[in-house]
């Protein structure tokens, strides 16, 4: 024998739930689905997002890796340039030696995207370059103009890896 909802005897809150399956299933799934929906959506575009973040960090740390490297090559090309503007004529050879070691580290910072701050006889900037000294303007001169690179400065791409030390005219 069947026994309507009506016939047992359960607290109110059981009733209503029990009607509210009973009366509309369909809704309450079609609720679930559109949940579930939204739920799956949420979650593939975060993974996009996540796979997105991913590949930007893999490409800055490929195109930024060498910056440690090259912050240990300056110093050896900057005692190469001080030999070559000190050598004098009696040593060639050893010149001619500093000449192609020279050559050879600027290609390989080249290859890596490392290049020189261009500085001597255009305007100071400070984003690219650091005053060490001013001195009043020469004749001709305008002020704000580098007139003597002490130590080259050197970019990796689009970011400084050192600052050009040059003097500027006041």
């Amino acid at each position: 024998m069947l026994v309507s909802h009506d016939e047992v005897d359960a607290p109110d809150e059981v009733k209503e739930e029990v009607e509210a399956i009973v009366e509309d299933p369909l809704t309450i799934l079609e609720d679930r689905v559109q949940e579930l929906m939204s739920d799956l959506q949420y979650a593939h575009a975060e993974t996009m997002n996540a796979r997105q973040r991913g590949q930007r960090d893999k490409s800055e740390a490929i195109k930024f890796g060498a910056t440690n490297l090259a912050n240990r090559i300056l110093p050896a090309i900057d005692s190469l340039e001080k030999a070559l503007l000190n050598g004098n004529g009696d040593s060639e050879s050893i010149l001619e030696g500093v000449r192609m070691t020279l050559s050879a580290l600027n290609s390989a910072l080249e290859a890596e995207g490392i290049s020189k701050v261009e500085s001597m006889g255009i305007e100071f900037d400070p984003t690219r370059m650091e005053a060490v000294a001013t001195v009043s303007a020469p004749d001709g001169e305008k002020s704000g103009t580098v007139i003597e690179e002490i130590e080259a400065g050197y970019m990796h791409h689009d970011r400084v890896l050192r600052p050009a030390k040059v003097i500027v005219v006041s």
